[in-house]
């Protein structure tokens, strides 16, 4: 599970070969989506995807930082789906402006777990990403997630903490919380987490079926890390590095939203997979407005 994966040596997106070189194609997933892709998408020098990528960016009053963010989205990203909070700024428009085409749906409830999972309904690609909208996240570093899928992994966790990691952004009790909770989750559940309350991820989308979501704060990444473990999902760390927000203040809020994971990790280790089950998230009906 904590097996990492340096990001790939960068390159021309350039879909030609030169004279008498093969075409730059990793390993894909047609076998497992039992298809044949329509295309390649060249994502560096070396290597080629064919499943389409969709990112999710949550965001509420964001227009100052959504310029560095978009600007670090790769090329050749399927979509991208941004979930408005009912900003009162100009965040829509400055992701239009900066994105052309890009999916907006409007959030009909509130908190980061609600706006994730309308985010996820509207996705239409085979892998989904996860990218925080105060520039924290560098979107180059989506290419070694996606290395992560299509290798193998169900769902490819960010790590702070995995070798090649590192975070601007953690004072020291954040850090402490993490480890205590990161340690709890490991013991209840069995896995081998390095972090847990990181919101960079990302999963093939057929994992929806497996971790129904029903959260709608902060905890829903915390949440997913272990309903991903319980279904049995193959999960493999990915080192990411975290940097401060650009502009504005964070709603987290580390005492009251630490008790909320803990409270989502009690509840978590009492429940059964059977009482769970039920209409994969995002994939039969609409949460929010899609525009």
């Amino acid at each position: 599970m904590s097996s990492f994966l340096r990001p790939a040596v960068p390159g021309p997106h350039d879909p030609t070969t030169t004279a008498g070189a093969p075409a730059p194609v990793m390993a894909t997933a047609t076998a497992t989506l039992g298809r044949v892709p329509a295309q390649y998408r060249p994502i560096s020098s070396h290597l080629a995807i064919a499943p389409p990528v969709s990112v999710v960016i949550p965001a509420m009053n964001e227009a100052k930082n959504l310029p560095h963010v978009f600007g670090t989205l790769p090329e050749w990203i399927h979509e991208v789906v941004l979930v408005d909070g009912n900003s009162t700024d100009d965040t829509v428009n400055v992701a239009r402006a900066l994105w052309p085409g890009v999916k907006v749906v409007e959030q009909a409830g509130k908190g980061k777990g609600d706006a994730l999972i309308s985010g996820f309904a509207a996705c239409t690609g085979d892998i989904i990403v996860m990218v925080d909208a105060d520039g924290s996240a560098d979107g180059q570093e989506i290419v070694s997630y996606v290395s992560a899928l299509v290798g193998g992994a169900d769902f490819a966790k960010g790590s702070r903490f995995a070798n090649g990691g590192g975070t601007d952004d953690m004072t020291p009790v954040r850090k402490l919380g993490n480890r205590v909770l990161c340690g709890i989750v490991n013991a209840k559940f069995g896995a081998r987490y390095t972090d847990l309350c990181y919101g960079y991820n990302a999963f093939w989308r057929h994992c929806l079926d497996s971790i129904a979501l029903d959260c709608t704060g902060f905890e829903i990444e915390t949440l997913m890390n272990i309903r991903v473990v319980k279904a049995g999902l193959r999960v493999q760390e990915v080192p990411s590095h975290e940097y401060l927000r650009i502009h504005g203040m964070s709603n987290l809020r580390a005492v009251r939203d630490g008790l909320r994971v803990l409270k989502v990790i009690l509840r978590e280790k009492g429940v059964r997979r059977a009482s769970r089950r039920g209409p994969a998230v995002g994939l039969n009906a609409p949460r929010g407005e899609v525009s």
